[in-house]
């Protein structure tokens, strides 16, 4: 850095130049940069601070909760709609009037009678007493038979007790729900029921507060339906216990970057969305009682179709 010099200074009396010695004129040189210098421990301090506030404002955003369906009040329908991911791009020719163009959420309480939901909770609960998870989450699938059972899974029809806790009305009454379901999904989404297909995996599921043992019962982490599977086209969830009454914790959250939506459990409650990455969502750790819901999915690939499931004895 170049240092300015400054004019000699002159003495009160006769006007000549005053020489300076050569401390004075050196500390003169010394202390003239400190004025240019940087202060960067200031700087570097209030680029935090700055850095501090504004990722407040960032997970202050994030972690808002705002109610798209609240569990005390009664929703005919309700719906929004949003655009779509980049996910079914490759798809939009393969499966023409099936795959998403028009994207969103919705909500009914109207499209399943809450006793219908009761006697799919009373077949769940039947069922999860052939097992059940060590941990805090545990799945009941008619299709697969598959059932949790400690830290693994089973397959329920090769149990012996699998007579006595099913009958043929359960599955009658499955699929008659299972289908109300399916065609409210494609009228909302202005798609063809006879295109759009049940796929695996649709399972009943139970959460508790109880901790978690294996992977499987971390419920809670944000998530992409399609990517983890990928056939995976509309998901839908029909709750079976209520929020607040039954459980606590445990709502139903999609991950939005203005603020969180938030699906508060109803009996008899349906939730459908498009399964892409413009509905990341998770659940909430259920904090005291007991969570049942049925998620039910559908694809527009027939190939991953999966028919009703049958009682096997």
């Amino acid at each position: 850095m170049t240092v300015k010099q400054r004019n000699p200074r002159k003495s009160a009396g006769n006007g000549k130049p005053v020489p300076r010695s050569a401390d004075s004129s050196r500390t003169e040189v010394e202390e003239t940069p400190s004025k240019y210098r940087i202060d960067w421990r200031r700087i570097v301090t209030r680029l935090l601070l700055i850095i501090g506030i504004m990722a407040t404002v960032y997970f202050t955003k994030r972690d808002s909760m705002m109610p798209f369906a609240k569990q005390k009040e009664e929703i005919n329908k309700r719906s929004v709609d949003i655009s779509c991911s980049e996910d079914y791009t490759e798809e939009l020719r393969q499966f023409q009037g099936c795959t998403p163009r028009k994207c969103g959420r919705v909500v009914w309480d109207s499209v399943i009678h809450p006793s219908e939901a009761s006697a799919l909770l009373n077949i769940a609960q039947r069922g999860l007493t052939l097992g059940g998870s060590a941990g805090g989450a545990s799945i009941l699938d008619l299709h697969s038979g598959a059932l949790s059972q400690g830290n693994a899974f089973i397959n329920m029809y090769k149990l012996d007790a699998i007579k006595t806790v099913f009958n043929q009305d359960d599955f009658r009454i499955y699929s008659h729900i299972k289908n109300k379901i399916h065609q409210a999904i494609a009228n909302h989404f202005g798609i063809s029921q006879d295109g759009l297909y049940l796929t695996h995996p649709t399972f009943f599921s139970r959460i508790t507060s109880a901790p978690p043992k294996t992977i499987h019962d971390e419920y809670w982490h944000p998530h992409v339906d399609k990517e983890t599977y990928e056939s995976f086209h509309y998901t839908s969830l029909l709750y079976l216990t209520d929020y607040g009454q039954d459980f606590e914790g445990g709502r139903f959250i999609f991950v939005d970057k203005d603020s969180n939506k938030t699906v508060e459990p109803r009996r008899g409650r349906v939730s459908a969305f498009t399964s892409g990455s413009e509905n990341l969502h998770y659940v909430e750790p259920v904090t005291s009682g007991t969570r049942y819901a049925i998620t039910v999915s559908f694809t527009c690939d027939p190939t991953h179709a999966i028919t009703d499931p049958k009682l096997r004895t």
